[in-house]
């Protein structure tokens, strides 16, 4: 036997040893157990927490075991989770005026440590989250609440100042007021490295750099369930140590693949890849602001804009002077489409042509703009829009490490800009440094950056996604504590005012169009430079059994009903 194989076998063994020793007898039905698998996550989470992670990661983790109000279907609908029903106003959840929702809470539920759950939790959640001190990512639906009421402990009242229209969306996650802490020190809860929560598995340990281990929740509110008797979470490397796992049958689950991966994969025996459309869209976030400002907020970026990428012909140079297709079709086997917009895929889609690859334009765009060819061919700034005379066309160029796909198309992207006469240079780091929080001090969330390369998306509903990452008042900064997720610092007044728009009025037809309206802003000033969409790439060894698609949520969605041949 190969020594991870060995190594494997007793971590399982060990695993189920300490969950048979804490288990009570007759909480889980006999023979209804299904085995241990191993999932390969090749980032490993700064936090579990899901009102201060940044992480994609985080939340593959986080799904295991916290709930909210709702799930999400693989269709894209509201599906009950801890409530009994969707609230509507024909059920009654749903008040007149659109601006109190109420929850009921199913019968019975528990935290994993046996505490009852109730609405004092829910409160307690809101609360923390709007915490000035609490260091949430995002305040967006939650500041919006003027109070949550409890008038029986299964009964949640959700009191609006004014009518939220994507409410359903908020409390995807409900953290326990007895297992959590004082708001103001959330950034440093025990809570934030071992979760109590209500969904099928629980949280064993967390080595650190190794593995996260995760059993049944012996107080999961549905007999014989979860099937499986645990969960392993492999911290690898990277995505290619764990693509070799997989094939040999050393882990069970591999996340986060790329349209590269599945030829390989589809080949290799054993192994099921798994891949839909998704809302996923790799992209450059440019910073607007000068990156020696910390966490500057728009009266201060328009003061003080990035020397070169304040100009917006230079963001547009950057645009036409990369050959996306190129990189989808030489690195993607053409199994991906060319990025275009934040909503190309769900109700809200917004149709925005393709940009065009014209490098003799850009280089055009760039004369224009002050930047002059220099003798090695990178360009100086002489009469630039902000930049001194003399200053060199040189940006830094920042992704995650460990991700082959990433840094393959980094190479591309330096040679394209080469040939326009601009000089990208990389200096990639791990995922925690640039996912980080605001309070670990992540360059990304106090914008000391250039341009930085990855992947987000929206949810079911977009407002969350549109309002954090473009409007103008989501700039993290001490002052908001580093809320919000508008990393470029762009400033759009029709912007804001469709954001607004959106998130206030009941018409879906009018929500659209707001979005699309900001959509076109977005496309115009170029915050972010879309390079492809992405579709929901996962692998799976064919002796797991339950696995459905979700692109609409983590891959965990369904986990309870997971077994093993």
């Amino acid at each position: 036997m190969k020594t991870t194989d060995v190594r494997r076998s007793l971590v399982t063994a060990g695993l189920v040893a300490a969950l048979l020793a804490t288990w009570p007898a007759p909480a889980f039905p006999q023979g209804k157990r299904g085995g241990v698998i191993t999932f390969a996550l090749y980032q490993e989470p700064e936090t579990l927490n899901p009102y201060i992670a940044t992480q994609t990661a985080s939340s593959e983790v986080e799904v295991f075991v916290v709930e909210g109000f709702l799930g999400r279907s693989p269709e894209g609908e509201y599906t009950p989770r801890l409530a009994t029903e969707v609230p509507s106003r024909q059920n009654g959840g749903v008040s007149a005026d659109g601006r109190t929702i109420t929850y009921h809470l199913k019968p019975g539920l528990k935290w994993s440590d046996g505490q009852p759950v109730t609405c004092e939790d829910v409160r307690f959640t809101w609360q923390a989250i709007v915490h000035p001190q609490s260091g949430a990512v995002s305040t967006t639906g939650y500041r919006e609440i003027d109070g949550v009421d409890c008038p029986s402990p299964a009964t949640a009242v959700i009191r609006y100042k004014t009518f939220y229209a994507p409410f359903l969306s908020r409390f995807t996650a409900i953290m326990p007021k007895h297992a959590t802490g004082d708001p103001a020190e959330m950034p440093r809860w025990a809570y934030n490295r071992k979760l109590v929560g209500t969904g099928p598995f629980t949280m064993l340990e967390w080595v650190s750099g190794d593995h996260i281990t995760l059993i049944p929740n012996r107080y999961y509110r549905q007999a014989g369930r979860p099937r499986l008797d645990g969960v392993i979470v492999r911290i690898t490397p990277s995505r290619e140590v764990g693509k070799q796992l997989i094939k040999t049958g050393e882990v069970d689950v591999l996340w986060d693949l790329t349209e590269a991966d599945v030829p390989e994969l589809r080949t290799a025996s054993g192994v099921v890849v798994s891949s839909e459309p998704s809302p996923y869209a790799e992209r450059l976030v440019v910073n607007f602001a000068d990156p020696a400002l910390d966490g500057p907020l728009p009266d201060a970026v328009e003061k003080n804009p990035h020397p070169i990428l304040g100009d917006p012909r230079v963001r547009e140079a950057i645009e036409l002077g990369i050959n996306k297709k190129e990189i989808i079709d030489k690195l993607l086997f053409g199994l991906a489409d060319m990025g275009t917009n934040e909503l190309h895929i769900g109700w809200a889609k917004c149709a925005t042509r393709p940009s065009e690859y014209d490098p003799a334009r850009a280089r055009q765009l760039l004369d224009q703009a002050g930047w002059k060819v220099g003798a090695d061919g990178i360009r100086v700034a002489q009469g630039a829009k902000y930049a001194k005379d003399g200053t060199r066309l040189r940006l830094k160029l920042q992704t995650t490490t460990g991700n082959k796909l990433r840094e393959q198309v980094e190479q591309l992207l330096i040679d394209y800009m080469k040939q326009i006469g601009l000089e990208f240079f990389i200096e990639n780091v791990p995922s925690p440094v640039l996912f980080g929080s605001w309070a670990s001090g992540a360059f990304r969330k106090h914008g000391h950056f250039d341009v930085v390369m990855y992947t987000t998306n929206p949810d079911v509903d977009p407002q969350s996604q549109m309002e954090g990452y473009f409007a103008s008042w989501s700039m993290p900064s001490a002052a908001n504590n580093g809320a919000g997720f508008n990393y470029a610092r762009w400033a759009s007044k029709t912007a804001d005012d469709a954001i607004k728009l959106a998130g206030s009025s009941p018409d879906l037809t009018v929500r659209k169009k707001a979005y699309c309206t900001a959509v076109n802003e977005i496309v115009k000033d170029r915050p972010h430079i879309y390079l492809y969409s992405r579709n929901n790439i996962h692998a799976y060894r064919d002796r797991l059994v339950g696995w459905v698609g979700n692109v609409w949520d983590n891959l965990g969605w369904n986990a309870e009903d997971w077994s093993l041949r």
